[in-house]
């Protein structure tokens, strides 16, 4: 019997499991009071946004923490406890139809405890109670509601109720504990241990990958691609950024196209849907339909930072100006809309916001979407008909699917029609149409943004920013303007002013309104240390590899399972987390083993640190029954097996960093699609010598003839040193078997 099932089975014993949350959709009821009340609760105190959005509830809420379980096994409560995130749209609604109603709050207050958290602060608190979720629904998402034992173990947990359901729930489940408290708690025992015992780790398969895993990952992505509109599975449609990033590697390996066309379209695709922003800039979450035309609009960093960097890898290897206008237009709205005013990138933007000529109403896309009629008034009829063809504008809207009726007459912008086409319908240049289109852009945008803005999470999370750190380094190798390593560099210098300590060198996972707080997580190191190292490889200022270096000893020291190998997400020093748990799935975020095994590999050549080497095949062989079986659930970790297979090339500019020649040199290397390379920097300064003390051979690298001087190497094996850019370009291209003693 498996997992799930066995669970299920434990929660039809207490009679509960009828009552199944209603998944994403809509259900009118008649809402209780709303007390003209206002209301107080313990959440005042919290930073988190999403914590004193509802600190004004009538449930008195607790933050998670001692008080709140004290209370609960003094009183012998169960524990609701609710899991969220500011810019969640379901978590607003599930607020206004219960969390706000007064008679609601009383049945909560009078008969549980009841714990908000803010997911994204304590994704710990989230995985364990999510794994839960999934094994006794089949599902999972957010808002997220479970009810605990006094001592934290789950009996009876979902997603979002509608209010009636949910009142229901509660009084089947007040009922429960009432007539039997020892069968819940024998059963969240039960539960709990089935759960530890399914997360404990198991003895790996020894046996060596080879190419056929490369080739079973591709296949099985493959199969799932969808050739009409591109993308990965049906709708919803999710960008998942990990999958693009493992064909790219896998065609630059093998040279299988497919690889390479089904990663085009689908990012030309997604940048011509309505799921891209066409006026603003940037993507929102997912797409609710197949042609990537209605969106979820919420806005995230993480999904700007890792589509960026996708099509910037998209430009290095066609050279094709579309790709690299859409990592302009993702860098320019982070730079503009969610960056502090100490560089620190913020977390999100709402999918709500108020309805432009109704503020006191909200609703999802109010900001985005536009009827035909506005756009006639702001462009004026012979431009806004241009800008219709082109952008697909109907006179009574264009969405198709709206089962909450908030798009009536509205408009969500998709790319209908080729510039081309739009040309010849218009009896115009592409290039009249383009500038058209620009122009008409910046209008619209003017008048958007007189438009209330939806609710932007405003937090710093470390390891959202090492994310975004990469993409803005990897933008100024690609890309050349410096304004986007000054980006990195503002970012960098933030977080290790604000939530890294130099003394323990450890790292904090959140910052907001003058407070860090949240020890990191596994995440928040493996994604800053390879925001540092692209940072290091862009701006090649050894203080990042230094700290990168620092960062991967303390992730070491603390996440790395000493028996099985692995990474643990948690510290495991936290007696309110039940299980310590070890992520293997990329999914909208990659997994930290999956970012920290690349780490590792690119550490391992960089500074010959042949124990971060064998780390990451450790890594590798504690994954090796998922990989084996389900390669695509980890293309990221397919990232890093790919680089360890394809035999990394260490290249080595000796020169002056702002000499032409250097530059030149460097811009070669830049511009090519290489993932399977390290680059480092040989000026005879602080850098080289640091260098030096990991790399012997690099000790006396020097510039020949007083020229900036190119050195390619695999296993620290050299070709001939060059001053020649052409001669490097075509170093650059040669495949170079490694001796029989490499790594």
């Amino acid at each position: 019997m498996n997992r799930t099932l066995r669970i299920r089975l434990l929660i039809l014993t207490l009679g509960l499991m009828a009552w199944q949350p209603v998944a994403c959709a809509q259900t009118k009821t008649n809402p209780g009071m709303k007390s003209a009340t206002i209301y107080t609760n313990r959440l005042i105190n919290e930073k988190s946004p999403y914590l004193q959005q509802h600190a004004h509830n009538p449930v008195n809420w607790y933050p998670w923490g001692e008080e709140a379980f004290s209370k609960a096994r003094k009183e012998n409560k169960p524990i609701f406890l609710s899991i969220g995130y500011s810019t969640c749209h379901w978590c607003h609604v599930m607020e206004h139809e219960s969390f706000e109603d007064t008679g609601v709050a009383k049945i909560l207050n009078d008969n549980f405890i009841s714990i908000k958290v803010d997911r994204e602060e304590r994704p710990d608190i989230d995985g364990v109670y999510m794994t839960f979720v999934q094994a006794t629904t089949g599902g999972g998402g957010w808002p997220m509601s479970v009810w605990l034992t006094p001592k934290l173990k789950p009996f009876f947990g979902g997603t979002y109720f509608p209010r009636d359901q949910f009142l229901a729930l509660l009084q089947r489940i007040i009922a429960a504990w009432k007539d039997d408290p020892e069968k819940l708690v024998a059963s969240a025992d039960n539960i709990i241990g089935q759960l530890r015992q399914n997360s404990e780790p198991k003895d790996a398969d020894t046996t060596e990958f080879g190419d056929g895993l490369l080739t079973k990952a591709y296949e099985q992505i493959k199969s799932s691609y969808e050739p009409q509109y591109g993308g990965f599975g049906v709708a919803p449609k999710f960008p998942r950024p990990v999958i693009v990033n493992y064909l790219l590697r896998y065609y630059a390996q093998t040279g299988a196209k497919a690889a390479l066309d089904m990663s085009l379209f689908t990012l030309r695709r997604m940048a011509e849907g309505g799921i891209h922003d066409h006026i603003g800039g940037g993507f929102h979450r997912y797409s609710t339909d197949t042609r990537w035309h209605v969106p979820h609009f919420e806005k995230m960093l993480y999904d700007q930072a890792q589509l960026a960097n996708s099509y910037l890898d998209a430009y290095q290897i066609t050279h094709d100006e579309f790709y690299a206008g859409v990592a302009r237009d993702i860098l320019a709205y982070v730079a503009r809309d969610m960056t502090g005013d100490q560089g620190q990138f913020y977390s999100a933007e709402d999918a709500d916001s108020p309805v432009p000529k109704n503020p006191s109403t909200h609703a999802e896309g109010a900001l985005y979407v536009w009827e035909e009629k506005e756009i006639v008034e702001a462009l004026g009829s012979q431009s806004a008909e241009i800008f219709k063809y082109y952008f697909g504008v109907g006179e009574h809207g264009n969405v198709t699917s709206d089962p909450r009726g908030e798009l009536v007459n509205k408009n969500v912008l998709i790319v209908s029609h080729s510039i081309e086409e739009v040309a010849k319908h218009f009896h115009k240049t592409p290039q009249e149409v383009q500038a058209l289109l620009a122009s008409a852009r910046q209008s619209l945008f003017a008048i958007r943004a007189k438009r209330p803005r939806p609710h932007r999470d405003d937090k710093t999370i470390t390891a959202w920013n090492g994310l975004m750190i990469s993409a803005f380094a990897r933008a100024y190798q690609v890309m050349g303007e410096p304004h986007y390593l000054s980006s990195a560099i503002r970012a960098a210098q933030f977080i290790k002013t604000k939530l890294y300590d130099p003394k323990s060198q450890k790292l904090m996972r959140r910052f907001r309104d003058g407070e860090a707080a949240v020890d990191g997580f596994a995440d928040d190191y493996a994604f800053l240390i390879q925001g540092l190292l692209d940072l290091y490889e862009a701006s090649f200022n050894i203080e990042y590899l230094s700290w990168a270096l620092d960062l991967q000893r303390k992730q070491n020291e603390i996440f790395w399972d000493t028996i099985h190998s692995g990474y643990f997400s948690t510290a495991g020093t936290d007696p309110s987390i039940l299980i310590r748990m070890k992520e293997d799935y990329d999914g909208a975020e990659p997994s930290p083993n999956s970012v920290s095994a690349l780490n590792l590999l690119r550490l391992s050549e960089m500074l010959d640190e042949q124990s971060f080497y064998e780390m990451a095949e450790k890594t590798f062989i504690t994954f090796s029954d998922q990989l084996k079986t389900s390669p695509s659930a980890m293309p990221q970790l397919m990232v890093a097996l790919d680089f360890q297979a394809g035999h990394p090339k260490q290249i080595v500019i000796a020169g002056t960093l702002d000499a032409p020649d250097t530059r030149a040199m460097l811009q070669t290397i830049y511009e090519k699609f290489i993932p399977g390379k390290i680059l480092l920097f040989a000026d005879g300064g602080s850098g080289q010598t640091f260098l030096g003390k990991h790399l012997e051979f690099i000790r006396d690298v020097k510039p020949i003839n007083s020229k900036a001087t190119a050195f390619v190497c695999q296993n620290y094996v050299c070709q001939k040193p060059t001053n020649s850019v052409a001669d490097l370009a075509k170093l650059l291209t040669i495949k170079v078997q490694p001796p029989m003693n490499s790594h």
